[in-house]
């Protein structure tokens, strides 16, 4: 065996080693619904945020370029989110289920995570009722 190849086995042993050893990073935050204007039920009480309304909204973690989901969250009855994720590049997004995209305002938000790091990167969504979204329609109905 010619010298360099036996000074170039462990390195790469030892460089492949290494990056299995690395530690997973979290990213974490809080998941924030916001509507312009306070929603009533019948009974003429304000409706509030519950669990259910965050399950309504699952997030969606992809790889850097938007193309591959990484991660599913969905967050807890206070809004708050965590999970591990290996080290790299990527984007918090939201899964829109059932609800046209145009009467929800969100933005995409690009993070890294670092072995062994927690980051924190919040979400807001604004959901605007139809009228300001673009409806076609004139004029408001009472």
């Amino acid at each position: 065996m010619s010298s360099f190849l036996k000074y170039l086995i462990p390195v790469c042993i030892s460089v492949v080693a290494g990056m299995a050893t690395e530690l997973p990073g979290f990213v974490e935050g809080h998941l924030k619904i916001i509507s312009p204007r306070e929603v009533e039920v019948a009974n003429g009480t304000p409706a509030s945020i519950t669990a259910e309304s965050y399950a309504e909204y699952p997030l969606i973690i992809l790889s850097k370029d938007g193309k591959n989901e990484v991660a599913r969250i969905t967050a807890d009855e206070n809004g708050n989110y965590r999970v591990e994720l290996p080290p790299g590049d990527y984007v918090l997004e939201v899964q829109v289920q059932g609800r046209p995209r145009t009467h929800l305002r969100w933005k995409p938000q690009q993070f890294t995570i670092v072995s062994n790091q927690t980051v924190r990167v919040d979400m807001d969504i604004i959901a605007v009722d139809q009228w300001r979204a673009g409806s076609t329609q004139s004029f408001r109905p009472d």
